[in-house]
C-alpha cells in the first residue's frame, strides 16, 4: 500500500470549482472548472484502496477506479489513462455526464463519514490531459481483416462498438441519419454538461483509427435499404437508440407553444454549433423572455430547465409528480438547476393546458405518494380539490423516450420486438431474430444512461467478433 493513499481522514472532499452562477447562466460552457495537477493528485489520494471496491462494482463498465486513482495520486498520469481506457471507450465523456452520485461516488465506502472521492472529476482530468499530451494514439490493429461491419447509429453504443471492432482489424462503417456523429451527446445533452468540442474530438479520433462514417444517411424510409446494407457487410449492428418522445394528452395538449424536449434541446444545440435554426429564430423553440414550464423529473428535464435559464426565460418551473427523493434524475443536477434559479414544483401533475391559440398556462393537481407499485417505486395519487394553475408561454414535455417501429422503418418484418417495442436479442450473443444482425444500447434496453450504451457497445463488439470468426457455431449456440 502506497503512503500516498488513505488520506480521506484528514483531506476533505473538494469538487472542481464551479463557475459563478451569474456567469454560467449567460453561456453554455461547462460549469465546472478543471482540476489542476496538484488538486487532482490530492483528491485521488483520498481513495481508501478498499478490498472490495464498490465504486467499480457499481460502475456499469467495471472500471478499475482504485487503480487509476492510485496512479493519479502518484503522478503517473499516462499509466492512469491506459488503465482507464482499458475498460471505457469514452472516459472523458463519462467523467462529465455519468450520474456519479448514483453510481461510483454514491457507493464509495468512505461516503458515509468523509464524503466520497471525486471520481468523475479525476476521470475527466486524466483523459483531457492524455489528449493534450498526445498520449491518445489511434488504434493500430495487429492486422487488417477483410470483413466489413455496418453499424446503424453513431451514438455512444455504436461508437463504442466501432472502436472495439477496429481493434480487431475489421473495416467498420458507421451510418447515421444526422450530419454529425454523437447521437444525443451532440444534439441532446447541452454544452454546459458536455461541450461539443469534446464529442467532435472523439469523432476525429475514431476517423484516425480508420472508422468510416456515412453521415446524412438514413437506413430504410427512403434511404439505403436494410437489405442492401446487409449485403454490403459481414454483420450489422443496430444501435439507433430511442428517439420517439412520450406524450401526455389532456385538454389543450395540441396548443401552440407546447413542444417535445428533444426538439427543444436539438434546436438549442444546433444553434450553439452556429447553424441556422428557423424554429429557434422564430421563437418556437426559444425560451427568451418566456415563462417556461417543463414537465418531467429525469435528466432530460434538467437539461431543459437549465437550457431555458441560459436562453433568457423570465421564469422556469419544473412540474414533477413525485418528490425530490423519488425523481429519476441526478440530484446533483437538481442542485445545479436550483442554484441557477429554477423552481421545482414537487408532487404536481398536469391535467390540462390553457389558452386559445397559444398556451398560456398549465392546470395541475397536487399528488401524494402511496404504496409501492410493481416496480418498487411509490405510486402517486391525486389530492382531491388541489387544482392550481401555473402560467406559461412555453411548455416543454420531458417525459422520456420510446423506440421507433424498427421493423417498419427498416422494412424487415423478421426483426422481432418486445411488448415495449425494443428489439429482441439473445442476451448472450446480442443477435436479433435476423441472423448476422445484432442490436445493443437503448434500442434493446430502453432509454437509459450513456454509460450503459457504452457497455453494450463494447460487449456486442466482442460477440460480433466471435460470430464472424465462427458464424456457424455461434448461430447454433444462439438457438
Amino acid at each position: 500500500m502506497t503512503e500516498r493513499m488513505l488520506k480521506f481522514v484528514h483531506t476533505p472532499q473538494q469538487i472542481p470549482q464551479k463557475r459563478a452562477v451569474d456567469l454560467r447562466r449567460q453561456d453554455f460552457d461547462e460549469i465546472y472548472n478543471r482540476f489542476d495537477p496538484a488538486r487532482a493528485s490530492e483528491q485521488a489520494s483520498r481513495c481508501s484502496q478498499c478490498g472490495v471496491p464498490f465504486c467499480s462494482v457499481h460502475c456499469p463498465l467495471g472500471n478499475h477506479i482504485p487503480d487509476w486513482l492510485r496512479l493519479t495520486a502518484e503522478g503517473r498520469l499516462e499509466e492512469a489513462y491506459e488503465v482507464s481506457s482499458m475498460t471505457n471507450s469514452f472516459p472523458e465523456i463519462c467523467g462529465r455526464i455519468c450520474p456519479q452520485d448514483r453510481l461510483c461516488e454514491g457507493n464509495c465506502v468512505i461516503e458515509k463519514g468523509f464524503d466520497s472521492v471525486t471520481i468523475g472529476a479525476v476521470e475527466r482530468y486524466i483523459t483531457d490531459t492524455a489528449f493534450e499530451r498526445g498520449w491518445v494514439k489511434p488504434v493500430q490493429p495487429s492486422h487488417e481483416r477483410p470483413e466489413s461491419i455496418g453499424i446503424i447509429g453513431a451514438g455512444p453504443g455504436g461508437l463504442a462498438a466501432a472502436e472495439r471492432l477496429r481493434r480487431h482489424g475489421y473495416q467498420v462503417h458507421v451510418y447515421d441519419r444526422y450530419d454529425r456523429p454523437g447521437g444525443l451527446m451532440i444534439y441532446g445533452i447541452p454544452g454546459f454538461k458536455l461541450e461539443k468540442d469534446i464529442v467532435i474530438r472523439r469523432w476525429r479520433y475514431l476517423e484516425e483509427c480508420g472508422v468510416q462514417f456515412h453521415l446524412d444517411t438514413a437506413i430504410g424510409s427512403g434511404g439505403m435499404s436494410f437489405a442492401e446494407l446487409r449485403q454490403k457487410h459481414a454483420a450489422v449492428l443496430i444501435a439507433t437508440g430511442v428517439y420517439k418522445a412520450r406524450d401526455i394528452g389532456g385538454p389543450g395538449s395540441g396548443l401552440a407553444g407546447i413542444v417535445p424536449a428533444l426538439d427543444y434541446l436539438t434546436a438549442s444545440n444546433r444553434r450553439g454549433l452556429d447553424e441556422v435554426v428557423p424554429d429557434f429564430d422564430s421563437g418556437l423553440l426559444n425560451a427568451d423572455g418566456k415563462r417556461v414550464v417543463v414537465i418531467g423529473g429525469g435528466d432530460t428535464a434538467m437539461d431543459c430547465v437549465r437550457t431555458a435559464v441560459r436562453q433568457g426565460a423570465t421564469s422556469v418551473q419544473c412540474l414533477y409528480r413525485r418528490d425530490r427523493a423519488n425523481m429519476p434524475g441526478s440530484l446533483r443536477e437538481v442542485k445545479n438547476a436550483e442554484e441557477e434559479g429554477v423552481q421545482f414544483v414537487w408532487l404536481s401533475a398536469p391535467e390540462a393546458f390553457l389558452g386559445d391559440d397559444h398556451v398560456t398556462g398549465v392546470r395541475a393537481v397536487r399528488m401524494h405518494l402511496g404504496l409501492p407499485d410493481t416496480s418498487g417505486r411509490q405510486s402517486v395519487e391525486p389530492v382531491a380539490g388541489s387544482h392550481f394553475t401555473v402560467e406559461a408561454d412555453l411548455v416543454i414535455k420531458a417525459l422520456g423516450f420510446d423506440p421507433e417501429d424498427m421493423p417498419r422503418m427498416f422494412g424487415e418484418k423478421g426483426l422481432e420486438v418486445s411488448r415495449w417495442g425494443t428489439l429482441k436479442v439473445n442476451h448472450r450473443s446480442f443477435m436479433t431474430s435476423v441472423p448476422g444482425v445484432f442490436a445493443a444500447g437503448d434500442i434493446v434496453r430502453g432509454a437509459s444512461l450513456v454509460v450503459w450504451a457504452i457497455k453494450d457497445g463494447q460487449d456486442v463488439a466482442a460477440q460480433m467478433h466471435d460470430y464472424i470468426r465462427a458464424p456457424a457455431a455461434v448461430a447454433v449456440a444462439a438457438e
